[in-house]
């Protein structure tokens, strides 16, 4: 079958590779895509303004889509799932992996979030909403720091602050309800408690209608946790970012916190899915917080997390595309997972200057002998073809991710492979996995 992968970062690049390993996957159309899905088995890039036959008010994925007579329909981020594309594709009789417009709102809106999270006793921190700055900076003054400031809505990933001071949350009320830096997103704040304790990403494939929910096919079934690391630099310090780099599994996350996740987090959710009568067949990701007091729920993606994707796909040694078909006709709850028994490294190589301004347009080049040594599988994120050369075009450019039966091997392979691409103004974190590496809740 035709499949059509809509979106152009790393996490889109990692999901068309996984897919066109399936024997079930003729051609996947990818919408727009990047230079790494332009080379990559299977795969086509098409951009909507080149399509003469997208008529006027129609969805352009959906129009692709028909003339390229795909059978299903892979969603990668958040914005057009927030925007409703799932429910074109369903309208247009092409299956889609991705939450509809109502489930999606679970990461469209924290206050829709919270609400959710509160209603149906999902373990996470105390948190109160506000549309007015003023009763905001009052109940901060009152609270105390730190504290957690977040955007109500959709803010590419600068929606969020972490204060360590009353003085710092009233500076990031201020910054994100009249500075406009992050648009009608400021527009209502969730300012939450603080938790101390160590972040771990749970990834999963969700599986609800009202349908299976009568028939008890319902079910939320998680990947091998994982982690990211959001600072620019060593030792998790400097700025946020979308990401540096990420690995899995992860050997602090023990069975026993994976099973308290599921009874305090996951099983919850999937409570809330079906009581809230969801369509919701995609996938959905889980932050969350190891305390003291075990997991915390921080937030939902309706999404696959980015760089996660880059270290957990790699690591199914199962058919993606067949995963996704269970998604879409109610038979996950009987699908085999099967996982790699080893360890997969992802760390990546960002533009200079970012997550500030930062140069494009530069080439990115390899040394093929060294990457074939290193075994390490380059996803591309921000970059693009320009005849036979390879630009960057954005500020996080690619993952080097690596596999290795032991954690040390993966992490020595991975860096092997970053050592062998080559652009001006290149920068890496080197101590992707390492101990010290994690970003802990501690201020």
């Amino acid at each position: 079958m035709n499949i059509i992968v809509v979106g152009g970062g790393g996490r889109e690049h990692t999901i068309c590779w996984k897919l066109a390993q399936s024997s079930l996957v003729d051609k996947i159309i990818v919408v727009p895509g990047n230079g790494g899905t332009a080379d990559e088995n299977k795969c086509v890039n098409v951009n909507p303004k080149d399509c003469d036959y997208i008529a006027e008010g129609e969805n352009p994925c959906v129009a692709i889509a028909k003339h390229e007579n795909c059978r299903m329909a892979v969603i990668g981020p958040e914005d057009p799932l927030c925007e409703g594309i799932a429910d074109e594709f369903w309208k247009a009789d092409i299956p889609c992996v991705g939450a509809k417009k109502a489930g999606a709102m679970l990461e469209g809106s924290k206050d829709v979030a919270k609400a959710f999270m509160k209603k149906y006793n999902v373990a996470c921190a105390a948190s109160e909403t506000f549309v007015n700055k003023d009763a905001a900076i009052e109940y901060v003054k009152k609270h105390g720091a730190p504290i957690v400031i977040k955007a109500d809505g959709l803010a590419a990933g600068k929606g969020v602050v972490v204060a360590a001071t009353v003085e710092e949350a009233l500076a990031a009320i201020e910054d994100i309800m009249e500075s406009g830096r992050v648009g009608d997103a400021g527009k209502k704040l969730v300012i939450e408690d603080y938790l101390e304790g160590v972040e771990i990403s749970v990834l999963a494939a969700v599986s609800v209608t009202p349908e299976y929910a009568v028939q008890g096919s319902a079910t939320i079934v998680p990947f091998l946790p994982a982690r990211d690391h959001k600072r620019l630099n060593d030792g998790a310090k400097g700025p946020n970012t979308g990401g540096m780099g990420a690995v899995c599994p992860l050997s602090d996350v023990t069975p026993e916190i994976m099973e308290q996740f599921k009874k305090d987090c996951l099983e919850p959710t999937l409570n809330g899915l079906i009581k809230e009568r969801f369509d919701y067949r995609g996938f959905i990701f889980f932050g969350v917080m190891l305390t003291k007091n075990g997991p915390k729920l921080l937030e939902y993606n309706v999404r696959l997390g980015d760089p996660e994707t880059q270290a957990v796909l790699p690591l199914m040694d199962f058919d993606m595309a067949a995963m996704c078909t269970a998604i879409l006709n109610g038979t996950l709850k009987d699908f085999e997972f099967k996982w790699k028994p080893g360890f997969q490294c992802a760390p990546v190589v960002v533009s200079g200057g970012y997550p500030g301004s930062y140069k494009k347009g530069c080439e990115i080049t390899y040394d093929a002998a060294e990457l074939a040594e290193s075994t390490a599988k380059v996803f591309i994120a921000g970059a693009v073809k320009d005849g036979d050369k390879l630009l960057t075009s954005g500020g996080r450019v690619l993952a080097c991710s690596a596999y290795g039966s032991t954690f040390d091997e993966a992490w020595k392979l991975a860096y092997r492979g970053i050592n062998a691409v080559h652009f001006e103004g290149a920068f890496h974190r080197n101590d992707i996995g390492l101990p010290g590496a994690a970003e802990s809740g501690k201020l």
